[in-house]
């Protein structure tokens, strides 16, 4: 599966899953989002994500699970296995890394061992990274893990469309590979080691507009083992979660029942149609003075905003609105999910190497169109998440069954960093 598959999921809800296998990491790089370094060992227990993984079926399962952190390749046998697991009940995965181990000529053989699990491999590469770990040292490790047969993408962090080293990097990319390797391109968000300096993101929703959230699709997996149903970061590291965004844990809970409730929550089904805002307005709640963000953290507990969604989004009717949203967000495939959670400058990068790699238009115009109808209708009358469609649709264009994401940078699209 190429990156440009796994961006077009990025709307439909439980399409894919988030892992967040530890918070460490030996990079300290500036605008780390999770803060991540070796002294902070913050990490679910191993068995529990086994075990929860172990719950997915052929009937029941996201389409894609994402292995992110912090360095997922820090632990690369419980990488391994976690892909093995999920790709033996039909799910695809991709990892996503720093790219620590390219500073060795070789790559160790336990990372290697683990990568041959993924159907996708993103390395992280910006000009924070680069301080760390040299462009030519991550160039040399792509080609190798390109050369193994695994679909291979960058993620790459700039300050804006005007940043000269994403205008650099990205000429370099397409030189050193032909065009034939996607990126993502995201902007520096204020989060961790980046909350004291970055900018705002220009793109964000303004927290006074009736604007959708597709954000509140996928489940993540927190560095404690609880589930949350927002990929924002400080929403996935501030303990107590808000009620309507709290999943689960993977230590109490399996996947179905995590699924069922991303899929039916009023709340969740409302703030990914009209937004946090309009709910609350709509409930007569007061407005939110903070970001979009907090605004949508607030709602926790608000019980008339709790009956307000239950009035308008509960049951089938409300499962109509979900599918109708995620078409939305849809809407002009991978590079439309990028243009409005991304870097929209640089959004015809997803889609790079997609023709060469059999996919072809189809990718960027139908993957996320074609899985939003299966996990609209899924979600509309309470069946499994099959992806049969999706398989002979790949079968039929030529490509590859392998994945690229949520998205999960922690921005819009779905990267790590």
């Amino acid at each position: 599966m190429e990156l440009a598959e796994l961006v077009g999921l990025r709307p439909f809800p439980a399409a894919g899953l988030l892992l967040g296998l530890t918070r460490r990491c030996p990079l300290r790089c500036r605008h780390c989002s999770t803060g991540s370094d070796l002294t902070v060992r913050e990490e679910p227990n191993a068995a529990q994500l086994l075990r929860f993984v172990s719950s997915f079926t052929a009937e029941n399962r996201p389409d894609v699970v994402m292995l992110t952190g912090g360095e997922p390749l820090l632990l690369p046998a419980l990488a391994g296995e976690l892909s093995f697991l999920a790709r033996s009940a039909g799910s695809r995965t991709a990892v996503l890394s720093g790219m620590f181990f390219a500073r060795s000529q070789r790559i160790p053989p336990a990372i290697l061992r683990a990568i041959a699990q993924v159907d996708h491999f993103s390395a992280s590469l910006d000009v924070y990274h680069e301080r760390e770990v040299t462009r030519a040292d991550v160039f040399r490790a792509l080609h190798h893990i390109r050369e193994s047969g695994v679909s291979v993408s960058f993620h790459l962090t700039g300050t804006g469309a005007d940043d000269p080293y994403l205008a650099d990097i990205t000429r370099a990319i397409d030189k050193e590979f032909g065009g034939r390797v996607p990126s993502l391109v995201n902007e520096v968000r204020p989060f961790g080691r980046a909350a004291s300096w970055a900018r705002p993101a220009r793109t964000g929703p303004d927290p006074s507009a009736a604007a959708p959230c597709s954000m509140a699709a996928w489940p993540v997996v927190a560095f404690d083992g609880t589930v949350l149903a927002c990929c924002n970061q400080d929403t996935v590291d501030r303990r107590p979660a808000p009620a309507h965004l709290d999943l689960g844990h993977i230590g109490s809970d399996d996947w179905a029942t995590v699924r069922r409730r991303a899929l039916e929550s009023p709340v969740l089904r409302m703030i990914r149609t009209v937004g946090p805002t309009h709910l609350a307005a709509r409930s007569g709640a007061a407005p939110h003075p903070g970001s979009y963000c907090d605004g949508c953290r607030a709602l926790g507990g608000n019980e008339a905003v709790a009956a307000g969604a239950r009035a308008v989004a509960s049951g089938p009717a409300g499962a109509l609105l979900d599918l109708a949203a995620a078409r939305r967000g849809a809407l002009g495939g991978p590079e439309g999910v990028v243009r409005r959670h991304g870097c929209s400058a640089y959004a015809r990068l997803v889609g790079a190497g997609a023709e060469a790699a059999g996919t072809g238009g189809e990718v960027g115009a139908g993957a996320g169109a074609r899985t939003g109808t299966g996990a609209g209708d899924r979600a509309r009358t309470g069946a499994a998440p099959r992806t049969g469609t999706g398989a002979g649709d790949r079968a039929r264009t030529g490509a590859a069954p392998r994945t690229g994401t949520g998205t999960a940078t922690r921005t819009g699209a779905g990267s790590a960093r």
